[in-house]
């Protein structure tokens, strides 16, 4: 590992006391990951006098380190730029666990990779240092210099150091706010419970649970789609996007499509990149809206698949078990509130029938005995009227009936 000269004096004790106090506030002061990560990245740029600063969060799930902070700031760049481990300089700190100084021509490194959208590709100077939590890597901070400079050994150490303390501020953020997104789980599925089993129309419930769980799983875009009754296409239902050119998306084949795959197999599907995937029916939707990762999950009814319930993210996300877990319940409960709305809704057509059956025999009744008519006949009679006036004949039956009680009310 190249090692710098020593030209700059170290820290003095009290300047190396206050530093290390402004790092113990730190861990102590908040559990906002966001904030933390900001006066870290503030903390090291005042200590190094650097150009650029920039902390990476290494995801173990996806095997990548994140860009999560930076000074100065890239808005742009920042949870959207990405490094596998061991790839560039950064990739290989966290790889190897070790710090890695380049006083100069860094861009020169075999090891380095070049992102177009960062101008600090051509700086010359490069400190990198792993953030550790009992020897499992964290994430990366990175210095860098326009110009050649050397970082003098006591600067490295300090680095190091403040590499090891805040990696357990990070982890505790970390864990703050998955203990946030859990809380939420348990109300949102509690809303979406409320939700089903209210008297709302069945559109307006699909609508509120495709709300509550975009917000929920942070998603770019939440979608329910419904099997049409052959079971061979899938439609959207309901979304809380507000782009005519997702939800006005055709149906799609439930045989030639990623959310098709979710009905098929009656299990969740997981798309790092629907960009890259052939599967995926609508590449250029995927690219004119910004969707980048997919989770569909099938909405199952007594082992009946009813449709999907989609979840897309603006960025690579790998969807964890906890968020298969939520949105599998989401979309059951979902499910249910379909089959109760179905099944009600059949409940009332089977009860209109019955009574337009009544009614029709009625009114039957009524034709055989003014007119001397069959029963054939008056049923005929019944429905030729029917489709002459465009009525039901339930309609045209309670027209003789009517007609009847008011030539019974004329001779009273």
């Amino acid at each position: 590992m190249p090692r710098a000269k020593t030209t700059a004096g170290p820290l003095d004790p009290a300047e190396e006391l206050e530093l290390l106090h402004k790092i113990s506030h730190l861990i102590g002061s908040t559990l906002e990951l966001k904030t933390i990560l900001q006066e870290i990245v503030g903390l090291v740029s005042g200590l190094t006098k650097a150009d650029a600063t920039f902390l990476y969060l290494h995801e173990p799930a996806q095997g990548q380190l994140v860009l999560s902070a930076a000074k100065p700031p890239h808005p742009s760049e920042v949870g959207q730029l990405r490094l596998k481990m061991g790839e560039g300089l950064t990739g290989w700190v966290a790889e190897h666990k070790k710090p890695l100084v380049l006083p100069q021509k860094a861009h020169d490194d075999h090891r380095f990779k070049y992102f177009q959208a960062l101008p600090e590709d051509r700086f010359e100077a490069f400190l990198s240092v792993p953030i550790l939590v009992r020897e499992d890597v964290v994430g990366v901070i990175n210095v860098q210099h326009r110009k050649p400079h050397p970082y003098s050994e006591h600067t490295l150490k300090i680095l190091a150091t403040i590499g090891r303390q805040v990696g357990s501020a990070i982890e505790n953020g970390r864990l703050f706010e998955e203990t946030k997104r859990r809380a939420n789980a348990i109300q949102t599925l509690s809303a979406v419970s409320h939700t089903v089993a209210s008297d709302r129309f069945h559109e307006e419930i699909l609508q509120l649970i495709v709300a509550m769980t975009a917000s929920l799983m942070g998603s770019k875009i939440c979608s329910v789609m419904l099997l049409n009754e052959e079971g061979t296409e899938l439609r959207i239902t309901a979304t809380q996007s507000l782009s005519p050119a997702y939800r006005n998306k055709p149906p799609i084949k439930v045989d030639q499509s990623l959310s098709g795959q979710a009905v098929l197999q009656k299990k969740p599907v997981a798309v790092m990149d629907v960009r890259k995937d052939k599967r995926f029916s609508f590449p250029d939707v995927a690219a004119s809206e910004g969707l980048v990762s997919l989770l569909s999950v099938p909405m199952l009814y007594k082992d009946k698949a009813l449709g999907v319930i989609n979840a897309y993210t603006a960025e690579e996300y790998a969807f964890t078990k906890e968020d298969i877990s939520v949105l599998q319940s989401v979309a059951n409960q979902c499910a249910s509130a379909i089959m109760q709305t179905r099944l009600l809704q059949e409940k009332l057509a089977a009860q209109d029938a019955l009574e337009s059956r009544k009614t029709i025999e009625r009114a039957k009744g009524i034709l055989m005995k003014k007119r001397g008519m069959t029963e054939p006949e008056a049923f005929r009679e019944i429905q030729k009227q029917s489709m002459d006036r465009r009525k039901t004949m339930k309609e045209i039956a309670e027209a003789v009936l009517l007609a009847e009680e008011l030539g019974g009310a004329g001779k009273a």
